[in-house]
């Protein structure tokens, strides 16, 4: 299993990296496959539980909000909401109408989908649109990788008091208390191998704000990643999709990114670079 996961990243990483930095179209329909790959997946699990939303709606709405953010920011952001909200309706009103009985709660399940895998998603190209937008997202992203690494190790070593037992039996305090700890005093250090790396002198990137940046990422994303596991229990599945061997679906993947980004973005523009 390790050694799928390590195969899978060793190969993913690159490619990431790349399209991180070459930003534009070639990042933005990267984004959008994993973002529709994730919206289609979000569907098959509620699916498992009996559900029937309209997985077409969920992919599209998806994308649709993930390309609005692309081309027109936020400024568009309402009244493509509340047509997805309205046409979403639309479409389970129809299909209770051919007969299907929840369309209702089929109705909540894909716009739930949209919501938060479009909404929040799309602060992947909202953040990599900022001012040396390609280097915060680059801290936001390894900042989880950092926190969900020391959780795990450190978690599988020595957790002993559980976090949530229902929701998830191996996540102990211990590990998620590692997993910060580990956001925070070590993604600040990557400042010193960005320099290396072509860092640009702005007065925003200082350890202080890459440590706040870490810790409010490390200390809020796990979150993200609970609610997933909230959804896959009451489906009773153990992973998104099959399509990442020893990762499970790409939405076992970005879970807490999509959680990260959006809180990166707000604390980036709201503090950091109004502060320099």
């Amino acid at each position: 299993m390790l050694r799928q996961r390590v195969l899978v990243t060793v190969i993913a990483l690159p490619i990431g990296i790349a399209l991180i930095v070459l930003g534009g179209w070639p990042f933005a329909a990267f984004v959008a496959l994993l973002l529709g790959r994730a919206a289609w997946e979000y569907a098959g699990l509620f699916e498992n539980g009996g559900n029937a939303p309209s997985r077409l709606l969920l992919v599209v709405g998806v994308v649709a909000l993930l390309l609005a953010r692309v081309l027109h920011g936020f400024t568009i952001d309402n009244w493509l909401l509340a047509s997805l909200i309205m046409l979403t309706m639309f479409v389970h009103l129809v299909a209770f109408e051919r007969g299907y009985k929840q369309s209702g709660s089929d109705f909540a399940v894909t716009l739930s989908g949209i919501l938060y895998i479009g909404l929040l998603g799309s602060y992947f190209v909202s953040v990599r649109g900022l001012p040396n937008g390609e280097w915060w997202l680059l801290f936001s992203l390894v900042a989880v990788w950092l926190a969900d690494s020391g959780a795990y190790f450190i978690g599988t070593a020595y957790g002993k008091h559980k976090m949530t037992p229902r929701l998830s039996p191996k996540k102990s305090w211990e590990g998620y208390i590692a997993g910060v700890l580990f956001g925070t005093l070590v993604t600040p250090l990557l400042l010193f191998l960005f320099r290396r790396l072509g860092l640009p002198d702005d007065p925003a990137f200082t350890l202080q704000n890459i440590a706040v940046l870490g810790f409010a990422i490390s200390a809020l994303t796990t979150l993200g990643d609970l609610g997933e596991s909230m959804i896959k229990r009451q489906m009773k599945v153990k992973d998104a999709s099959q399509l990442l061997p020893g990762h499970g679906g790409v939405l076992d993947r970005i879970d807490s990114w999509l959680w990260a980004l959006p809180i990166g973005y707000y604390l980036i523009t709201f503090v950091f670079l109004r502060g320099s």
